[in-house]
Parts: C-alpha cells; structure tokens; sequence
C-alpha cells in the first residue's frame, strides 16, 4: 500500500469525506475531477451511487502530482471495500 506524508500543519491538505467516481475500486489516487468532498460521512454514504460508479469514500488531499494534476490519496471507502488506499 503506498504511503504519503501527512502534513499536520497544512491549511490546504486534509482528510475529507468524499464522493468518488471511478469504474474501477483498486486505485490508490484518483484525479480531483473525479472527486467530490461532502460535509460528513452520512452526505458520503447518502451520495453514493454504485449502480453510477459513486462511491462514498475518505480521502487526502487535494495534492500536486509529478504530473501536475491536482489528485486525492484513497484513505478508505466507507462501504468496507478492500482497495487500495494510503496509510500515515
């Protein structure tokens, strides 16, 4: 499981109760078009639309990636789904 650099000091990076939108669950990081932050978990699961491929899910972020593209890091989906995620 990849790990990333928590930054207790940062004003910008942060976990965040999210919606997800992704055909496929095994990914660690995902692009911030495809991610949707909520207010708190129960806007998360009320949100999630598997049948659409929306799924609720914490994440961290947003971050800069090597490629320039603003992206979340996977914390955990909120369903209980085994895929990849972060870890602190």
């Amino acid at each position: 499981m990849p790990k990333i650099i928590i930054d207790p000091e940062s004003r910008s990076l942060e976990e965040r109760f999210a919606l997800v939108q992704s055909p496929k669950r095994n990914r660690a990081r995902f692009p911030a078009a495809c991610v949707t932050p909520v207010a708190d978990e129960a806007a998360a699961r009320a949100g999630a639309e598997p049948a659409r491929n929306l799924y609720a899910a914490v994440v961290y972020g947003p971050s800069a990636s090597s490629e320039g593209q603003q992206v979340y890091y996977l914390v955990r989906w909120l369903d209980g789904c085994q895929g990849k995620g972060v870890s602190g």
